[in-house]
């Protein structure tokens, strides 16, 4: 546990599985989200899921998560297939062998799920292309730590934010507005799509009968956007950076998927695919930290934490510890069927967050990623480009500095011809 002091706080990377459980899991409540991450994210997210502790954020997550639940991954499914059967025409005639950028393209694909899951209206549709074009804009020009988080200012106090980032992020809401209000006519008039924005704005809290108002829900449709669509981005774009570096495995997976359309059922029987997907998310995890703030004066491993320490916690380093996982920066997704890998998955792999706060949709996520993997990977192969090793870089996700680039060729038959 490293500690950092400065005049205006204090704060400590957290490295042990031990004491990231207390934070996440056992003492939750002794460990709010800190301020660090809220401050530069509120003015697009609001008092969205994402950025409330207490009874706020347990009432959201009781009228959030039933849309979620495990039934409902089948339901949505539909609907994640139509937007992986898009990317895979998207990319199909950029399969000759030319060197691009992936990322734009995994960015794509991911608010394509999005916006067919949540709104059943496809990534084409002028609306969404807006939404899609703004938030893209935001993740350019947003930092992962805003200033104003290091000093404590009352809340009274405007906050001063880069003029274009104010304006894309009035933008974004004002379209996500309209979204929503066109949404909740639909559910007036009886003819709304059942889809995960329709199950969320209808479903009340189960201990007052309350639903979400408009404003409230326009908050959790940005974060809605800006965690499935971001993380998923990212996680895709490097999954597909390391099947070209390692690119047997894209024969592994090209062996293991059936012919034909993939259904649900199917999924569960690709575990090769959900390994190196799994594996991507390990080496690469979307969200390169955590911040929790101590509400009391605590001890951490044998030190003295006072009030108001952030604690911070890295998937990053977690992942990479060379205490807790075999060979911890090579690619081997055979670790996940290692019995003697099971103590560090269980207790030192946390892609999604961990305990209460646990990210609602990674089931969704999971899909997702197993999915477009098995349905781009069969197609076409992703190959290297030379002198172009990608630099990860922290943005409200990890991307790459300047682009994941890979050539796109056509699959072509690997099999040797008899003699």
């Amino acid at each position: 546990m490293a500690e950092f002091r400065t005049p205006l706080f204090r704060s400590y990377l957290v490295n042990d599985p031990q004491v990231i459980e207390r934070v996440l899991k056992t003492e939750p409540d002794s460990f709010p989200k800190s301020n660090w991450i809220s401050e530069g994210l509120r003015p697009l997210l609001g008092d969205s899921v994402f950025l409330t502790n207490g009874e706020a954020w347990n009432r959201q997550r009781r009228i959030i998560d039933p849309a979620f639940e495990g039934g409902r991954l089948r339901e949505v499914f539909p609907s994640m297939k139509a937007a992986s059967a898009a990317t895979v025409s998207r990319i199909a005639p950029l399969a000759d062998g030319t060197a691009r950028d992936i990322e734009p393209m995994t960015s794509h694909a991911a608010a394509d799920v999005i916006f067919r899951t949540l709104f059943s209206i496809p990534i084409d549709m002028p609306i969404a292309q807006s939404v899609f074009s703004q938030f893209r804009d935001y993740q350019r020009s947003q930092p992962l730590l805003n200033l104003a988080a290091f000093v404590r200012l009352p809340k009274w106090m405007p906050r001063v934010f880069r003029r274009q980032t104010s304006e894309t992020v009035r933008t974004i809401r004002d379209l996500i507005t309209e979204i929503t209000e066109t949404r909740l006519e639909e559910i007036s008039q009886g003819r709304a799509p059942d889809d995960l924005a329709t199950k969320i704005m209808t479903t009340p809290d189960p201990e007052t009968g309350k639903i979400f108002s408009a404003d409230e829900m326009v908050d959790q449709v940005a974060i809605f956007f800006l965690a499935g669509h971001e993380t998923s981005a990212s996680a895709l774009a490097w999954t597909f950076y390391l099947l070209a570096l390692y690119p047997e495995w894209q024969d592994k997976i090209a062996e293991e998927v059936p012919d034909g359309e993939l259904e649900f059922s199917d999924l569960s029987k690709l575990r090769v695919t959900r390994d190196v997907f799994r594996e991507g998310l390990r080496l690469y995890p979307p969200v390169p930290m955590m911040v929790r703030e101590a509400t009391e004066n605590v001890e951490l491993r044998r030190r003295d934490v006072k009030r108001g320490a952030q604690i911070v916690m890295s998937p990053w380093h977690l992942h990479r510890h060379t205490r807790l996982w075999d060979d911890p920066d090579q690619f081997d997704p055979t670790r996940f069927q290692n019995p003697e890998a099971k103590q560090a998955v269980r207790h030192a792999y946390m892609p999604f967050s961990s305990g209460p706060r646990v990210c609602t949709g990674a089931g969704l996520a999971m899909l997702e990623g197993v999915l477009m993997l098995a349905d781009l990977v069969r197609a076409p192969r992703f190959e290297l480009v030379q002198d172009r090793v990608p630099v990860p870089v922290a943005h409200l996700t990890v991307r790459a500095k300047d682009g994941i680039w890979l050539k796109i060729s056509p699959r072509q038959d690997q099999s040797v011809p008899a003699d």
